[in-house]
């Protein structure tokens, strides 16, 4: 994603022949979220005998992928796909899918003799690449209509109460994960960031409440872990079971998932405060989270497999040495020489796909899923530098 706050569709007066820049905060959101990503599938097998561990993993699921989500959607556009735009539905999205579910099956062959190719079940965190190509696809409907924050909480609530709406080309995620998407598309529809200076604006209060609040998140997880664990809390923030499937097949059932919605924008508006808006060290990588998000399920792969984290005590020793190992995987995996040498995985060069060979010329330049690797105009509020190169 690009690390400016871009405007609605279309230029910004006196800065068509300027160069444009990415505002460091969009990188920073978008690479502590790909760390989350890593942290909570690496210590997802220690939630089994700690309850330390339970916590910070109800914690992080609570809203890494509702931000994950916003932060797509708020670089997405509405309006009607061009050639270009399905082309790349194709090249960034439909491709690399296939590439890594042939690799999972694969892997999974050879490590555990099993061989049941199916690309309408998405392999571990695949699901995701499907979920941004049909919110690509389903965006500019919903954006035609009037509300169309309302008729996305009304498609991921109802969607819960539809036992048929299953994992099959993981729909049902996408529908359950739809608000947040589409909530970080409105946002930038209407300017709210720009206009009210939400990155800009950090007084010491403000940071103050999003660690209360995050605080108070993971305190909540740790004093009643075994309420969450008896009621499969954490099942609740995979958005990928019907409310039958959770044991809660009751009317209201859909208030429910309402609540984790709403505590998703919460604990995530908190997270994105915290967040430095100021260029870092790691800022960079935050331009290529698709690297880290389709690569490190295979290193974590012996790990979650192997069984070596069941019965991993003490926690104290434990825990912490995940969560450095998690780090030092999103930064690896985010590094020039991986990125060289898997980016034919990554970033497929498939021109041959295409009939048109202008169109398939028009691919070259590409562009992360997430919208991460979109440089972006400068913020409207900023106007008046435009016209200074960066």
């Amino acid at each position: 994603m690009s690390s400016a706050a871009q405007t609605p569709a279309g230029p910004i007066t006196g800065s068509l022949s300027r160069p444009r820049r990415r505002v460091p905060f969009w990188d920073n959101a978008r690479y502590a979220c790909i760390v989350l990503v890593v942290l909570g599938h690496a210590i997802q097998r220690l939630t089994y005998d700690s309850d330390i561990a339970m916590a910070m993993y109800l914690t992080i699921y609570a809203f890494h992928m509702p931000a994950f989500a916003i932060i797509a959607g708020y670089f997405s556009k509405s309006a009607p796909p061009s050639r270009r735009q399905m082309a790349r539905v194709i090249t960034d999205i439909l491709v690399p899918y296939v590439i890594f579910e042939l690799l999972w099956t694969l892997t999974k062959w050879l490590v555990e003799g099993q061989v049941d190719p199916n690309l309408t079940k998405p392999s571990w965190t695949l699901w995701f690449l499907l979920a941004l190509g049909i919110f690509r696809l389903v965006l500019p409907y919903l954006a035609l209509l009037r509300w169309p924050l309302a008729w996305s909480l009304l498609i991921s609530i109802g969607a819960g109460y539809l036992p048929n709406v299953d994992s099959t080309f993981s729909l049902s995620r996408t529908l359950g994960f739809l608000p947040f998407f589409v909530l970080g598309w409105w946002l930038r529809e209407h300017d709210f960031v720009n206009r009210l200076r939400l990155i800009d604006f950090r007084p010491w209060w403000l940071r103050a409440i999003a660690v209360v609040l995050l605080g108070a998140s993971a305190f909540v997880a740790w004093n009643w872990v075994g309420v969450w664990r008896n009621i499969n809390l954490d099942q609740w923030f995979f958005y990928a079971d019907s409310y039958s499937d959770l044991g809660n097949d009751v009317w209201w059932s859909g208030g429910v998932r309402l609540l984790f919605i709403v505590l998703g924008v919460v604990l995530t508006s908190a997270f994105f405060i915290l967040i430095p808006r100021r260029t870092q060290w790691w800022t960079r990588f935050g331009q290529y989270t698709m690297y880290v998000y389709l690569l490190h399920s295979f290193v974590l792969y012996p790990f979650r497999e192997s069984g070596i984290l069941r019965d991993a005590e003490p926690t104290w020793i434990w825990l912490p040495a995940v969560i450095v190992l998690a780090v030092a995987i999103s930064l690896a995996l985010a590094t020039g020489p991986v990125r060289w040498v898997f980016r034919p995985l990554v970033e497929p060069r498939v021109r041959w796909l295409f009939s048109n060979a202008r169109l398939s010329a028009d691919t070259s330049r590409r562009d992360d899923p997430t919208g991460s690797r979109r440089p972006a105009e400068r913020p409207k509020h900023d106007q008046s530098k435009s016209d200074a190169p960066t």
